[in-house]
């Protein structure tokens, strides 16, 4: 049996995360600890709340490096909602803070959207840029649960798997190589998030 690991760096969602990956077809572990990360088979790395406060306790509890050399073994990792953002290289949320630096680019606050609300909070479609596994029974105009005021803009288009509309057009998941991220919440998207965390599991 795969060991999938959730991380627990005291923000997120973790009990919500865990049941719906269960009802993907997994036993989860929700850890504390960096070791655990590192001889995981697949790894998950959820998130609500502020970068700033993220990336602290990231580094506070040794979760960056494990992050970073688990990534380098090629085993995949998942981001979700803040999780993925932190994978960027930099955010403007409550000032300027550097992420992981797995992916290129930024984590930027929507502006410009007329007169919608922000935060971005509610269902909303994808639609494809990039075949993935993960994306394995996904299909454009898919609706997924979001929650969010900033949003990912990598410096290579190349690793956006799904787009979707809300004033303009933002990534909402991302793929580069084992590793990736997606805007919405699986955990919160009834079926179809199941189904990405069921292609999480079983197919990569």
């Amino acid at each position: 049996m795969q060991k999938i690991v959730i991380i627990d760096y005291g923000m997120g969602n973790l009990k919500s995360v865990g049941k719906a990956v269960e009802k993907a077809g997994a036993k989860p572990i929700i850890s504390s600890s960096p070791e655990d990360i590192v001889s995981a088979d697949k790894v998950i790395l959820p998130g609500v709340g502020a970068f700033r406060d993220c990336i602290y306790n990231l580094t506070r509890h040794g979760f960056d490096t494990a992050i970073l050399d688990f990534t380098k073994t090629g085993k995949y990792l998942l981001g979700i909602c803040l999780g993925m953002h932190v994978l960027f290289e930099k955010s403007y949320e409550f000032g300027e803070y550097s992420g992981l630096s797995l992916i290129k680019g930024n984590v930027i606050k929507f502006e410009n959207i007329g007169r919608l609300p922000i935060p971005h909070m509610g269902w909303n479609q994808v639609k494809t840029s990039k075949k993935s596994k993960l994306l394995n029974n996904i299909y454009d105009d898919d609706f997924f649960y979001f929650a969010h005021s900033y949003y990912v803009s990598p410096k290579e288009d190349s690793c956006i798997m799904t787009e979707t509309d809300y004033g303009i057009k933002f990534a909402s998941s991302i793929n580069i190589n084992n590793i990736f991220g997606v805007q919405f919440h699986p955990e919160k998207s009834q079926k179809k998030g199941i189904t990405i965390l069921e292609n999480f599991i079983k197919e990569l």
